[in-house]
């Protein structure tokens, strides 16, 4: 059985055990009088079984998505809004609110990756130095979440600046920002880290914006290499302005300007890797499809697509799944009769089955099962607290047809 396949019968095996109207959701009308037959007959032994079964259900679901263990998320996590914006840019959700989103699509990294994981660094371990002049910090982000079959592709750091209101030399002022990997924390002779230059860049402090840094190369290294993560180093270099507009607008830091929790749980570094497990197509930003128009065929008990809706909320995981909240899966059911007709998209495998069988009753019927499947993409929170957007394959049915 495929993959996508197997899913919904998982899927459809779980809200069998669990019963009741609240689950509806997920059962087709078809297969309603099925489930209350079933669950009339196993009467005291339904308890039990369904504890395990749902075990194995829920076991099977986080295999599938990567997972080695539920995740339970802490009450104050923070999801960027840069991870839900490219959700939004990634699954076309809504037209309106995309044409809302000021961020540009990432196509170069998203097309070497179906996954991209979002870090904060640890704030307990920030390293703050530099003069008056510049300010110096150094960020440690753990990337012990990442697993070992995800391949980075590139990896960008993301930096929140404030426009600077007029002032004295307005016009002129500038100021510089370099990004570095450390390669040793201890301090040389002259009292600085010995770094390695990752990318820089001159900006004009006329525009609020975020600043991508491209920090690839370090978290290659870290990752692929096994060598020692010893953090980044964000350097800031004002020119031409004066002490009051000095470390103020660039947002590395919390205890560099007060602010309120809020606002710095969405104006802190941010560091984003893009890479790919190995497993299906890799994300590509799509166009938002009308929905297949079907001919009604109500009397028609021939193979065709039927509506499943998969609410997250039905087996508990809204939790820790951001988005969506569920999604149209479909399933395919129906008859292949003999002579299979042209609209039931057989293989002639299945022609000549369905011909056998109709002379021969001891061989079986060709079955109706999904012909083309799509992906859908997720964005939820790993068991790290860490949040994630990937692209998960056969998700969708799409077509349906005799085999």
């Amino acid at each position: 059985m495929i993959p996508g396949n197997r899913m919904l019968m998982v899927i459809l095996l779980c809200q069998v055990l669990l019963g009741g109207s609240n689950h509806a959701s997920l059962i087709p009308e078809t297969g309603k009088k099925k489930v209350a037959e079933i669950q009339g007959q196993a009467g005291g032994r339904r308890s039990g079984q369904s504890h395990e079964l749902l075990r194995d259900f829920e076991a099977t679901l986080l295999q599938m998505f990567g997972l080695r263990k539920r995740p339970q998320p802490s009450k104050g996590v923070v999801v960027p809004a840069y991870m839900r914006d490219l959700y939004r840019l990634q699954s076309a959700e809504e037209e309106e609110d995309v044409q809302e989103i000021s961020l540009e699509y990432p196509e170069r990294p998203t097309s070497r990756a179906n996954t991209v994981r979002s870090f904060h660094h640890e704030e307990h371990l920030e390293n703050i130095s530099g003069s008056a002049e510049n300010s110096s910090i150094r960020f440690i982000f753990n990337l012990s979440s990442i697993p070992d079959n995800e391949v980075i592709s590139s990896a960008e750091l993301r930096l929140y600046r404030e426009q600077i209101a007029h002032g004295p030399n307005w016009e002129e002022g500038f100021h510089r920002i370099n990004v570095y990997e450390v390669m040793k924390p201890v301090a040389s002779k002259d009292g600085h880290m010995i770094n390695r230059l990752l990318d820089t860049r001159l900006i004009h402090h006329n525009v609020t914006q975020w600043e991508s840094f491209d920090v690839s190369p370090a978290i290659m290294r870290w990752t692929h290499e096994k060598h020692i993560n010893h953090g980044l180093a964000i350097e800031v270099i004002h020119l031409n302005q004066t002490k009051t507009h000095q470390g103020k607008h660039v947002r590395i830091s919390r205890s560099l300007l007060p602010q309120e929790d809020a606002e710095w749980s969405q104006s802190r570094p941010l560091l984003i890797t893009f890479s790919h497990d190995g497993k299906g197509h890799a994300l590509t930003r799509r166009i938002k499809r009308s929905p297949k128009q079907q001919r009604s065929r109500k009397k028609n008990k021939n193979c065709r697509r039927h509506s499943l809706y998969v609410d997250f909320s039905d087996v508990g995981w809204n939790d820790w799944i951001v988005a969506p909240p569920g999604y149209q899966a479909f399933y395919c059911h129906g008859d292949c009769p003999f002579p299979l007709a042209d609209h039931l998209n057989s293989t002639n495998h299945a022609i000549v089955q369905t011909l056998v069988n109709s002379v021969n009753s001891s061989i079986p019927k060709a079955c109706c099962v999904p012909t083309e499947l799509s992906a859908i993409s997720m964005l939820y929170l790993d068991e790290y607290d860490k949040v994630v957007l990937k692209n998960y394959q056969e998700m969708v049915v799409e077509g349906c047809g005799c085999r």
